[in-house]
């Protein structure tokens, strides 16, 4: 039987280019895509589109 790890990531993980600054599409799929090097995988996300900026809420997986 497969056993796997899961992980909840939301838009405060992703890293910006300032403190304050929104996050772009961009970050974020340069995020996913790094976690998906790591050998996770995206299970479910919820994408909000606002005005300036992006902010989301998923949850990965990655086979132990």
């Amino acid at each position: 039987m497969k056993k796997f790890e899961y992980k909840i990531i939301d838009t405060r993980d992703v890293e910006t280019a300032g403190l304050f600054k929104a996050r772009k599409r961009e970050d974020v799929e340069a995020y996913l895509t790094s976690l998906g090097g790591d050998g996770w995988e995206l299970v479910n996300v919820d994408f909000r589109e606002l005005e300036g900026g992006l902010e989301f809420a998923g949850v990965m997986k990655k086979e132990l």
